[in-house]
């Protein structure tokens, strides 16, 4: 989810908007150190929602690396590392990332390490079958029947090329939007060609 900038308002206003969006109960929060999340106002509010609140260590960014890997292979491939500003900028991006989110969920299977061993030099590593992340979720035995059944219902509802295609007209707008700004020579990767939604299961690339 976009927010306007750092201030923690915006951000302690878009935390309470997903959580309320998540399948599940939420446990805790980790954080990096911004001071748009160690702030006073989100330490009491984890304090009256009874949530854990952790942080990452200072310049140990592999502290939250499945975040951090998920920021490069789901967002950046997708709206790229131009500065984006404007309302109606904020507009587009949020309209991204709402489709983006219910393609990747519902579409995008990934696959899960299950074991590695070490065989003199050689590390083999053995994976999971691949799954999207709604697939999981219905698999969870922590997930109430009622969360289950309204994530069925959605997924009824959804057409995958209809998603790409509108994904593929939004990150259009962004770049018009940004013609005159030289951050444009680093471009998202578009929809065409199935180079951003592959074929290949377990992976998103480009």
């Amino acid at each position: 989810m976009a927010v306007r900038n750092k201030a923690q308002a915006w951000v302690f206003a878009a935390l309470k908007e997903i959580r309320q969006k998540l399948p599940f109960s939420l446990l805790g929060i980790d954080s990096d150190n911004g001071s748009e999340f160690i702030n006073k106002y989100l330490v009491e509010y984890c304090q009256k929602q009874k949530l854990s609140f952790t942080r990452s260590r200072p310049y140990r960014k592999n502290d939250n690396c499945f975040v951090e890997q998920k920021n490069y292979s789901v967002v950046r491939r997708a709206v790229g590392y131009a500065r984006y500003d404007t309302e109606a900028q904020l507009h587009l991006l949020n309209e991204l990332y709402a489709t983006l989110r219910l393609y990747t969920n519902f579409f995008q299977p990934t696959m899960k390490l299950k074991s590695k061993e070490r065989v003199g030099s050689k590390l083999i590593k053995r994976y999971e079958r691949a799954q999207t992340p709604y697939q999981r979720v219905l698999a969870a035995a922590q997930i109430s029947e009622t969360e289950k059944q309204r994530l069925r219902a959605k997924y009824k509802t959804l057409n995958p090329a209809a998603l790409k295609r509108k994904l593929m007209r939004i990150q259009d707008q962004l770049l018009k939007s940004t013609a005159s700004n030289k951050a444009l020579q680093v471009r998202p990767r578009q929809c065409r060609n199935d180079r951003y939604f592959p074929n290949q299961p377990g992976e998103l690339k480009s």
